[in-house]
């Protein structure tokens, strides 16, 4: 059985890119710590449009999609699961809105993983919801283009729940103790959970939500108003190639976490960064035409609708729209492409 010794790390090396990826994120947390004690009203929206990306990303990561109505209708459960993609969707739904109310209270143990595993699977008649895997699996990547590529082989079913009791045991002791600064820890563990693989199925979606627990539990709120998935989704190239890259030599206690933990921090500063301009739209809001000119102005480059759903969510879709007509009418945006593929510019 692989050993789980997370206060070695502390006798790891850390260049400056980590420790001021750490330094960033103790900042921005604490700007934000501010900006939720002034403006603690623009915020509503912020969280529902984080619940809706982080459930469709985290599912859409897997395959795992429906259209945005109806993704939107679930997520707001303003209808019911036609198929086993929205029986799915509906489960990660289900389990985010445990850890959102109940973060403080869901400690790191198997029990509980396997209590928000089953979760998962409430909406279907699936006897693995909540059951550790039984048959050997495999940790593969999908790309774009449709091709996969086994990346890792995990534990053999037999060592599963004593190597997820010592990862729970091992995490909760050093930050427990204060032995490792969490923002280490938190990645060090989800790699190895991703490493053992404990269950059949769901778990990437396993490892995004205790992402968003042990987060939640060390004071860092940010994936409540923006969504962690999300970030993972959209570059999810990166996030495969830093699981392998750390993966390497893991049987053998000599693999580097540091891949995995560079690319985790940099996603989480880009939330906090994201965070801090969206509340800033929102707390400076005028009307429509106002916030989506101030939105655009401040971002560089090429941006679709959707971006703008991003930058200012309490704005209604008709409203993006008829603001995005008058902006392209009157010149100071350009529309490219078409159909699916439409984009706009500054003119």
């Amino acid at each position: 059985m692989r050993r789980f010794e997370y206060g070695r790390i502390q006798s790891l090396s850390w260049d400056m890119d980590i420790l001021s990826l750490i330094a960033g994120i103790y900042r921005a947390n604490g700007k934000e710590e501010v900006l939720l004690s002034q403006s603690p009203a623009i915020l509503d929206s912020l969280v529902e449009l984080a619940k809706v990306q982080s459930t469709e990303a985290s599912n859409e990561i897997e395959g795992i999609v429906t259209t945005s109505t109806r993704l939107r209708q679930l997520v707001a459960d303003k209808t019911t699961p036609r198929n086993r993609d929205e029986q799915e969707i509906m489960g990660y739904r289900d389990a985010l809105n445990v850890i959102h109310e109940s973060y403080d209270s869901i400690s790191l143990s198997r029990n509980h993983i396997l209590q928000l595993h089953k979760i998962l699977y409430n909406y279907q008649f699936n006897a693995r919801g909540g059951q550790l895997k039984s048959v050997q699996n495999y940790i593969s990547a999908t790309y774009p283009d449709g091709r996969t590529e086994v990346l890792f082989t995990p534990l053999a079913p037999y060592e599963t729940a004593e190597a997820l009791d010592k990862i729970c045991a091992e995490y909760n002791r050093v930050v427990g103790n204060g032995e490792v600064e969490p923002l280490l820890a938190i990645p060090i563990f989800i790699h190895d959970f991703l490493c053992i693989h404990p269950f059949n199925d769901g778990n990437g979606r396993m490892s995004r939500l205790l992402t968003t627990l042990l987060l939640y539990r060390s004071g860092f709120m940010v994936g409540k108003y923006v969504s962690l998935e999300a970030k993972i989704a959209r570059h999810k190239d990166m996030y495969y190639a830093a699981l392998r890259e750390s993966s390497d030599t893991w049987y053998d206690e000599s693999s580097c976490p540091i891949p995995f933990i560079c690319y985790w921090l940099q996603m989480l500063l880009a939330a906090y960064h994201d965070f801090e301009d969206r509340s800033s739209i929102l707390a400076n809001s005028g009307s429509a035409m106002d916030q989506v000119k101030a939105a655009i102005d401040s971002h560089l480059g090429a941006f679709t609708k959707q971006d703008i759903r991003e930058w200012c969510p309490n704005l209604s879709d008709s409203s993006i729209e008829g603001v995005i007509r008058t902006l392209v009418k009157d010149g100071h945006i350009q529309r490219k492409g078409g159909g699916r593929s439409t984009y706009y510019v500054k003119s």
